[in-house]
């Protein structure tokens, strides 16, 4: 992928990168990923490979809205085998592995307050996580994980977990940027515009054959 100037992100994160300003700089694309802004791929034939869709999204933090968990859960301090577990008990096909999972306590933008884990008091069971990081050279934040099990969505624990990071973000970050497949079951792109994300930006992940 190519670098990006600061300013030009600032200008627009939704419409300059698919990523978060920090990853954009630090990764390499492999060979055969391609990745294309909507109005640009609109022009693109996908002829041998896959194309997924992803959505970009912005909340400014104008206001702070007070995070509200349901009652009966609680969030709890744990480690990070079962923020791995839980992550990966949620998704069908997307992943991370602990190796990977590790990884993130030694990028440059790793905040501890921003991993959050909330359990079911009746049972002790993890029933919601989250993960956000802080990108302290342009006050980004970026909400990177956030996941409920299929059994415990639809009770406001979700909306509880985006309000409580965007919270903790409020007084570090100056904007906070989203992500997210465009086709998934669990509908995220509902949850983030109803906790008042804004400009939606969408963008074409490419996996060619080649």
């Amino acid at each position: 992928m190519d670098r990006i100037s600061q300013i030009d992100y600032l200008n627009d994160p939704c419409k300059t990168s698919s990523l978060p300003f920090w990853k954009t700089n630090a990764i390499c694309l492999p060979d055969n990923i391609i990745v294309l802004r909507d109005d640009v791929f609109h022009n693109y034939n996908v002829i041998n490979g896959m194309d997924e869709p992803y959505f970009k999204l912005i909340h400014r933090l104008e206001n702070n809205v007070e995070p509200i968990l349901p009652p009966g859960f609680e969030v709890i301090e744990t480690n990070i085998d079962v923020f791995y577990s839980h992550i990966n008990k949620c998704y069908k096909e997307e992943g991370i592995t602990l190796e990977e999972l590790k990884e993130y306590l030694n990028h440059k933008v790793y905040d501890q307050d921003l991993w959050i884990a909330v359990k079911d008091i009746n049972t002790n069971e993890i029933v919601a996580t989250a993960i956000g990081e802080l990108d302290t050279d342009i006050d980004e934040g970026v909400l990177e994980w956030v996941q409920v099990s299929p059994d415990y969505r639809q009770k406001g624990i979700g909306k509880y977990l985006v309000n409580e990071l965007l919270s903790r973000l409020y007084k570090k970050a100056k904007f906070v940027t989203v992500s997210g497949k465009m086709k998934s079951e669990s509908c995220p792109l509902k949850l983030y515009k109803s906790c008042g994300f804004k400009n939606m930006v969408i963008w074409h992940i490419i996996k060619t054959n080649e």
